[in-house]
């Protein structure tokens, strides 16, 4: 950040040195409004609201039931694994080939009910953060507005142009007891749900049993 600052004050000096002779006096004497940076995590910021997190809630509670299912069917494959891994030598090779048949097919139906349920999961929550967005960023304008920053960065993004910041420009944590004094919205119990529902993985390909 006092990189920065230098930079802009460097460059201003430059300016001013290579200033045609016949500048107006009222530019050259104009005072400058001196800067105020702030800087935010604003999808920190917007997950960390009371809102957010009593809604997100709300979505976890919502997949649950699906969640269960999913586990259901992955403890089946698991069954039907064991089965054939410590009975295999036991049956027929067809008798073999129909219980690897259905230990694939219902692997792969588990896989595709798997990605739809936590594409539709994604979608829920990512619609609910997007949703809390534009009022946590109505928050921000005007706590930079009464606060007299004249400028606003995310910390967040990938891409962004900040190298270094004090502490002390960091409005993340004011801005989400704002938006929370906004909203009205109490903080989530304790022990409420506060990260991605666990989802059971995928069963892996069948190994071939040993008289194959």
């Amino acid at each position: 950040m006092k990189r920065t600052i230098a930079l802009a004050a460097l460059l201003a000096s430059g300016f001013a040195l290579n200033a045609p002779a016949q500048t107006p006096a009222s530019s050259t004497s104009a005072t400058a409004i001196p800067a105020k940076v702030a800087v935010i995590a604003f999808q920190a910021a917007v997950a960390q609201t009371n809102e957010f997190q009593r809604d997100y809630a709300d979505i976890a509670k919502k997949f649950e039931p699906k969640q269960a299912q999913l586990k259901q069917q992955n403890d089946e494959i698991d069954a039907l694994k064991k089965t054939l891994q410590t009975q295999g030598d036991k049956l027929s090779p067809a008798e073999q080939a129909a219980k690897t048949k259905e230990i694939d097919d219902k692997s792969k139906q588990l896989q595709r009910n798997f990605e739809d349920t936590r594409n539709d999961y994604q979608q829920a929550v990512g619609e609910l953060g997007n949703q809390l967005a534009g009022k946590v960023f109505e928050v921000v304008q005007s706590y930079a507005k009464e606060n007299g920053y004249t400028l606003v960065l995310d910390g967040s993004q990938q891409q962004t142009p900040i190298l270094w910041a004090s502490e002390t420009t960091d409005i993340t944590k004011p801005i989400i007891a704002a938006y929370n004094t906004k909203s009205g919205v109490p903080a989530p119990p304790a022990g409420a749900q506060s990260g991605l529902p666990a989802a059971p993985r995928p069963a892996a390909k069948t190994p071939s049993s040993p008289n194959q």
